[in-house]
């Protein structure tokens, strides 16, 4: 045809496809919303609070062990004793509060809900036995102490704590099943009286701190189970007052109140551990001294390896350990709030709450009374502190807490994929068998998968 190309073999040109604009480029991905992305599907994990229950509370523990080494050691010598002294009477209380958390851990609920009433019978006992003369005895002016023979003494109070929660728990699930929360006084009794007749028990001996924690156990499964605002609030108005009563009636406890920020000792030096916990954590700096090198434990600082463990651990850690030490206690705050919020058993819901409300009620008083911000209540800062009658009930609530954390239903799913990445069958092995131990793995994982009902 006249005008058109023709090639050379007499065949029509090639029609080529017009060339496709290149596809816009992804905006480059801001590095910081990829990590917060991906640190926010790691929270998210069916495993997370277990991880973070079971891991925050051994580094706490550990890290406790190690201050506790260091602090206590000059308190040791003065005693004429060794310096590893307190140091192996509370790595023994830590071996045995580790053999409660695994068998508290590995309870099914029927029969941490069963233990609930005696546990609470034997925690009155004990506290009954305390006001007895020659069996009870009295530490640091507070009767609430009974002698187990050599050096081995027990707190009866500090079970209480443990008691309160899993009572309390069970009272107020038998309750909900039953649809009986919604009356006040179903609501209140008899969870109230029972918990104000341990507070009058723990009071007789004078021990002030504990009660506070009991009643913020208190208050903790009452905002559980769904308290109107008006009952919460009656209760804790009465609470105030007999608090303020018996501040007001104690001039050692008005004398810890006037306490609160101050810079110097004090006529007669009256607030000279509070000053002395400041001066130590103002001396430890970005890093602190030295694991060892606290120069407050000298004598200065009284109770050095028990309530004021914190001071000692920022004067020889520093800010760093510190805020370590608070990241770990926030950690396992969040963890508790998450397996009570997520679970769909009344129990667990109020005995997770619970042991929450306690390890983070007892630590914010602790660290706070270090800090100057709050009086000194003479509570020990949980799973850190120097004190077996303490760590023991706290690792039974932290057992607790992880057996919870395991029952959740995307925990107990991924738990029961978790299987061992190498090795044969037993039985299976030898020469002739042709399936590698990585296949026969995956294909063992299925089969757990499959066949899963449920249950731990």
């Amino acid at each position: 045809m006249p005008g058109s190309p023709q090639s050379r073999t007499g065949r029509p040109p090639v029609q080529r496809a017009a060339k496709r604009p290149p596809a816009p480029r992804p905006p480059h991905e801001n590095p910081v919303l990829r990590l917060y992305l991906r640190l926010r599907r790691a929270w998210d994990r069916p495993l997370t609070a277990y991880y973070l229950i079971f891991g925050g509370s051994a580094l706490i523990t550990v890290l406790g062990l190690v201050m506790v080494y260091s602090a206590s050691q000059i308190t040791a010598l003065q005693l004429s004793l060794p310096g590893s002294y307190f140091f192996r009477k509370q790595a023994l209380a830590a071996l045995i509060g580790a053999g409660l958390l695994v068998a508290a851990m590995r309870m099914p609920v029927k029969l941490h809900r069963a233990l609930a009433y005696p546990i609470l019978a034997g925690a009155v006992f004990l506290m009954i036995l305390v006001q007895v003369p020659g069996i009870g005895m009295a530490v640091n002016g507070n009767q609430n102490w009974i002698a187990l023979g050599g050096s081995f003494q027990i707190q009866p109070s500090e079970f209480g704590k443990l008691a309160l929660v899993l009572w309390g728990a069970d009272l107020l699930a038998r309750k909900q099943d039953k649809r009986l929360l919604t009356q006040w006084k179903h609501m209140l009794v008899p969870l109230v009286p029972a918990a104000f007749m341990l507070l009058g028990l723990i009071m007789l001996g004078g021990d002030m701190g504990t009660a506070i924690i009991l009643t913020a156990i208190l208050f903790g499964l009452l905002w559980l189970a769904g308290a109107p605002t008006r009952l919460f609030a009656g209760v804790l108005s009465i609470a105030v007052l007999l608090g303020f009563i018996l501040i007001k009636t104690s001039p050692n406890r008005m004398a810890r109140l006037n306490c609160i920020g101050a810079t110097d000792p004090g006529p007669g030096d009256s607030c000279w551990q509070a000053v002395h916990g400041i001066y130590a954590l103002a001396s430890g700096g970005l890093f602190g001294s030295g694991l060892g090198a606290s120069v407050e434990k000298w004598g200065q600082l009284p109770e050095a390896h028990t309530d004021f463990i914190f001071a000692v651990t920022g004067e020889e850690l520093g800010l760093a350990g510190t805020l370590s030490v608070l990241a770990l206690f926030a950690a396992l705050g969040y963890a508790g709030i998450r397996v009570a919020g997520r679970t769909e058993d009344p129990f667990v819901r109020y005995a997770a709450g619970g042991v929450t409300t306690w390890i983070t009620a007892q630590a914010v008083i602790n660290i706070g009374a270090v800090l100057g911000l709050l009086p000194i209540a003479g509570v020990p800062l949980p799973l850190f502190s120097y004190g077996g009658s303490a760590l023991l009930p706290t690792m039974f609530a932290i057992g607790l807490l992880i057996a919870f954390a395991r029952d959740e239903p995307g925990a107990r799913a991924a738990l029961a994929l978790r299987q061992p990445r190498f090795g044969r069958k037993r039985g299976t092995g030898g020469t002739g068998s042709k399936r590698s131990p990585r296949s026969w793995n995956t294909m063992r994982r299925r089969a757990s998968a499959a066949r899963s009902s449920g249950e731990r």
